[in-house]
C-alpha cells in the first residue's frame, strides 16, 4: 500500500460514502476500486464489507434529526438485520458469490419499482382493514430479513432493497427519515457479516483503514445533502439508479 493509493481509496471511499447515503449504490465505486488495486473479487467483497461499516457510522452520527423518535423501531430492524446479514456472510464463505447472478437484475430492478410506486401503495394501504396490515407487516418484516441476508452475502444495491422495504413498512415516514434508518439498518447487516469476514474471510487490512475513512467522511457529509433535496426527489433517484443499475446487470 503507497501513499498515493492511499490517498486513492480514502477519495473512493468518500464518494462511495456520499453515493451510498443519496442513492444506496456505494460498492458501485468502491469495489471496482478494490479491483482496480489488485484484490481478487472475493478478497474485494469482504474487504469493502468490512470497510462499508463506516458510511453506516457517519450517516448515522449526520443523521440525528432525522433518526429522532424512531430508535426503538430502528433498533428492532437493526438486530433483524444483524442476523441476517451474519448468516449472507455465512453463504458467501462457503458458496461463490455467483450464486445471485441472475437474480441480481429482478431483485434490483423489482425493489426500484416498487420505491417508485410506494406513495401509490401507501394510499391503498391506509385504506385496508387492521388485519392486512399486520399481515402485510409480517411479509415486510420477513422481505427486510432476506435483504439482510443479501447484503451479507453479495451486496450490490442491498440498500435499495431495504430502502424500499423500509418504505413500504413505514409509509407515514419521509423519504428522508427512510433513508436514515436505511443507513442504520444496512450498517448492522453489513457488521454482522463483517465479524464473520474478520475471522474467516480475505480481509486486506491495509486497504480496510483508508476505505473506511472515505466512508466515514462520506457517510457524513450524505445527510446533509440529503436534507436539502426536495422531498420525494431522494426516492425517485435512488429508484431511477436501480433500474438503470438493473438493466446493466441484466446485459
Amino acid at each position: 500500500m503507497t501513499v498515493v493509493q492511499a490517498v486513492e481509496l480514502i477519495a473512493v471511499g468518500f464518494v462511495a460514502g456520499l453515493v451510498s447515503v443519496l442513492v444506496s449504490l456505494a460498492s458501485l465505486v468502491s469495489f471496482p476500486a478494490l479491483l482496480g488495486m489488485g484484490l481478487m473479487p472475493v478478497a474485494a467483497n469482504v474487504t469493502n464489507t468490512v470497510a462499508l461499516i463506516f458510511t453506516g457510522v457517519g450517516a448515522t452520527a449526520g443523521s440525528r434529526t432525522e433518526l429522532a423518535g424512531t430508535w426503538r423501531v430502528t433498533l428492532r430492524l437493526g438486530l433483524i438485520a444483524a442476523v441476517g446479514g451474519a448468516l449472507g456472510a455465512v453463504l458467501l464463505l462457503v458458496a461463490p458469490a455467483s450464486t445471485f447472478q441472475l437474480v441480481v437484475p429482478f431483485l434490483i430492478g423489482g425493489a426500484s419499482v416498487f420505491l417508485l410506486a410506494q406513495p401509490y401503495l401507501a394510499r391503498r394501504w391506509q385504506d385496508s382493514s387492521g388485519r392486512a396490515r399486520v399481515l402485510r407487516t409480517r411479509l415486510l418484516g420477513t422481505l427486510l430479513f432476506a435483504a439482510a441476508i443479501y447484503a451479507g452475502y453479495f451486496g450490490a444495491a442491498g440498500g435499495i432493497l431495504i430502502l424500499a422495504i423500509l418504505s413500504a413498512m413505514f409509509p407515514e415516514w419521509s423519504p428522508q427519515q427512510a433513508n436514515a434508518v436505511k443507513s442504520v439498518t444496512s450498517m448492522c447487516a453489513n457488521g454482522a457479516a463483517a465479524i464473520g469476514f474478520a475471522f474467516y474471510g480475505p480481509v486486506h487490512w491495509a486497504f480496510v483503514f483508508p476505505l473506511a475513512l472515505g466512508f466515514l467522511l462520506g457517510g457524513r457529509v450524505g445527510p446533509v445533502v440529503a436534507r436539502r433535496l426536495p422531498s420525494n426527489s431522494l426516492r425517485v433517484i435512488a429508484a431511477g439508479c436501480g433500474i438503470a443499475l438493473a438493466v446493466k446487470f441484466a446485459v
